[in-house]
């Protein structure tokens, strides 16, 4: 068990803002609701490996192309303006793609995998011949080191009542499997596997606690032993100018990546993207790096120079050539880790897993209640008999009359507690049953 009590807590203080920040600070994201978890959308970088709505990709989705283009694609051996020989041209267009292939009549940077991109071409032919934009290659993302895996998990979840998966990376706290990781690496999730990139090892993982409030999460591995801890930066905090590199499992592949870069500013806020279910949220207190942050890098280590871990990797902006990455302090991270070790339950901090019902309530309900918009198979809810188009208007007795006080008082319940339930059903008869709750995805 580590000692959280020797590592700092809290964040280092630091400047201000500046007010004309380019991330502002809307709301916080949702508390868990004990209903069907949703799926996050920023720039917040873990990677969605699967059918189903985009959950945690940097742009759409982690194979998919943001932005349009005009022409057709096409390889090829000699681009100039000084663009790498090996560019892509993709004709007319805007946007940048999660695996860094740039497109569109750009500046002539590059994406983090250092495929240049520029105005040349028509598109039809893909010749990029008559580039001529002269914007210099971004630091590369090459294989992490030995070094810099040691102490490093790559993460892949489960979404099952998503029809989706997705993929991050962790830290290892422990020789006995405690992880740290975003909360958004596993949020959503029904089954998590983690690998020990320095062994090779694969370890099924199970949710100790998560603040969504603040992106943190921790996890156990079941029946993990001798594994090697990240080194952790407990004394000199990071600050501005400081080099750094980025470790991450980056586009969900299972191969460790490293990218180098340097602070750029401190005590940063930044505000995430509301997609699907989920609202956007507001995090405060980051490191701003200028390393190339990219989805599924979510949860990895932000080493500095001397390979410490300063940093969670855990956001990064998307449309654009320029990356703009964001990671959580150490010491804030492991403060929230410590607490949840400890089974300290606070307004941002779940011990466990939710109580799970099964249902999706729906958002425009015409009468007083709970309407239910669908039921999933095998849950509690669909035993008891309810069905989409039914009305839930009471638990344990007391009158549901939205479906936002119905998640209020289930996303207060626990794991096999047993809830009476009163429902009206589609075709106007009163009906009503006792369940018991289940381990729902993670919150």
């Amino acid at each position: 068990m580590i000692d959280f009590s020797e590592a700092p807590a809290g964040s280092p203080s630091q400047p201000a803002p500046a007010a004309s920040s380019a991330f502002t600070r809307p709301g916080s994201r949702r508390r868990r609701t004990g209903l069907i978890a949703g799926v996050a959308g920023l720039a917040l970088v873990a990677a969605l490996g699967a059918s189903g709505t985009a959950a945690f990709a940097t742009t759409q989705a982690a194979s998919a192309l943001a932005g349009t283009g005009t022409g057709d694609s096409s390889a090829v051996t000699d681009v100039t303006g000084g663009l790498p020989s090996t560019g892509y041209s993709f004709g007319s267009g805007s946007g940048v793609t999660p695996y860094g292939y740039g497109y569109g009549s750009g500046s002539g940077s590059s994406s983090p995998y250092g495929y240049g991109y520029g105005s040349g071409g028509s598109g039809s032919s893909g010749s990029g011949s008559s580039g001529s934009a002269s914007g210099s290659t971004a630091t590369d993302a090459v294989p992490a080191t030995a070094a810099q895996t040691s102490g490093v998990v790559t993460i892949d979840t489960v979404l099952a009542y998503q029809n989706a998966a997705a993929a991050g990376t962790g830290i290892i706290l422990t020789s006995d499997g405690l992880i740290l990781t975003n909360n958004h690496v596993v949020e959503g999730s029904t089954s998590i596997q983690v690998t020990d990139e320095s062994t090779g090892e694969a370890y099924t993982a199970t949710v100790v606690g998560t603040d969504a409030t603040h992106d943190v999460a921790l996890l156990q591995l079941q029946n993990a032993e001798g594994l090697t801890p990240a080194s952790i930066e407990s004394a000199d905090p990071a600050t501005t100018g400081d080099a750094v590199t980025a470790v991450g499992n980056a586009e969900g592949t299972g191969d460790l990546v490293a990218a180098s870069g340097t602070v750029v500013a401190t005590d940063q806020p930044v505000t995430t993207q509301a997609e699907g279910s989920v609202a956007g949220e507001t995090l405060t207190g980051m490191l701003q790096v200028d390393a190339d942050i990219v989805s599924g890098d979510s949860g990895g280590p932000l080493l500095d120079a001397d390979g410490d871990v300063v940093g969670i990797d855990t956001a990064a902006s998307s449309g654009s050539a320029q990356i703009v990455g964001f990671a959580i302090p150490i010491a804030t991270a492991l403060d929230i880790a410590a607490q949840i070790e400890q089974g300290q339950e606070t307004d941002t901090i779940e011990i466990g897993y939710p109580g799970f019902l099964g249902i999706q309530v729906a958002s425009n309900a015409t009468v007083a209640g709970a309407g239910v918009a669908g039921v999933i198979d095998g849950t509690p809810a669909a035993d008891a008999g309810l069905a989409a188009g039914d009305v839930i208007t009471a638990v344990n007795g007391t009158a549901v009359t939205s479906g936002s006080q119905l998640s209020a008082v289930l996303g207060a319940m626990e794991p096999r507690e047993q809830v009476s339930l009163s429902w009206t059903t589609s075709a106007g008869s009163a009906a009503s049953a006792t369940v018991t709750l289940v381990d729902g995805p993670a919150a």
